[in-house]
């Protein structure tokens, strides 16, 4: 399916995605908020264009991979929005982490236009992007994805369509919920290995292959240890995220108290300046929370 792409959003995450579109051989033009973020990018092939409207007007599929909610909204419905120039039969892809209602609401509009929406936000971080092994949550008409699944699979590994539009944030929004209670127990069993005068690679090699074994104990408690808290996925989105769910948690009438104290917990990273550092960064935070050992 040799289709013209579009692509909107060359951040952490976004900038790999769109580099496996253009090495499966598709035409990809590209617009970014920041232009110097795509110049990889575009030294390999794909074409710039100055707005959103222009990457709606010119493309069979519109992917879009931004930040905010308030960015997904400036994208699609801005005065030079996708929306203001979708061609009838576009596939529009948002792969942003967002608001089911505003998948929704994407979706209505959309089809008003004789286009299609998916919502098809990821899991994973800048290791899954990197490696094209990405879970890609997808919510959406069946006849939709199916026509840009082949593009799914240059980007991921686990494809799995939950059901009409905003199912796929719904599903994000579980696997948030999972990783926000998962990181503050890996974090917390690395500060209890210090304290308690572990060698912390040796206690890893134990616990890693045991029932404790999960992504983020492979992949972020090693770098954890090595003290970089580089962003494969950043604080401040992550804090976000986690305002959805609580927020969709409200309007079905749930508590959820892990994460609601997990969220607290990544606001006090971000207000003590770490808002721009990766998820793992909750170390800082609860390092702080904790006395000095008594003499």
């Amino acid at each position: 399916m040799a289709t013209t792409l579009g692509w909107i959003g060359t951040g952490i995450m976004g900038r790999s995605m769109c580099g496996h579109l253009l090495a499966g051989g598709h035409g990809v033009q590209i617009y970014s908020r920041t232009r110097s973020k795509a110049e990889d990018l575009l030294a390999r092939g794909a074409r710039w264009v100055d707005s959103p409207e222009a990457v709606a007007r010119g493309a069979d599929v519109v992917f879009t991979m931004v930040g905010l909610p308030s960015d997904v909204r400036e994208v699609y419905f801005g005065e030079s929005g996708i929306l203001s120039s979708v061609k009838p039969g576009t596939v529009l892809v948002d792969m942003t982490t967002t608001e089911p209602r505003l998948a929704v609401e994407i979706a209505d509009r959309a089809r008003a236009r004789g286009a299609t929406a998916v919502d098809a936000p990821v899991s994973g971080g800048d290791v899954g992007a990197r490696n094209a092994t990405l879970s890609i949550m997808i919510g959406g008409d069946p006849a939709g994805v199916e026509r840009v699944r082949p593009l799914f699979e240059l980007m991921g590994k686990n494809l799995v369509h939950q059901g009409g539009p905003g199912a796929g944030q719904h599903t994000k929004m579980c696997n948030q919920i999972v990783i926000a209670g998962t990181m503050i127990g890996v974090v917390e069993s690395l500060l209890y290995a210090t304290r308690a005068g572990l060698d912390l690679e040796t206690m890893l090699r134990s616990i890693r292959s045991g029932a404790a074994g999960c992504w983020t104990l492979e992949n972020l408690a090693p770098r954890v240890i090595a003290r970089n808290f580089d962003p494969g996925f950043l604080v401040e989105h992550f804090i976000k995220d986690m305002g959805i769910a609580l927020d969709e948690a409200r309007r079905m009438n749930l508590a959820l108290p892990g994460l609601a104290l997990v969220h607290q917990l990544y606001v006090a990273v971000e207000a003590q300046g770490h808002g721009r550092k990766g998820t793992h960064a909750l170390m800082l935070a609860l390092e702080g929370l904790s006395m000095a050992p008594r003499s």
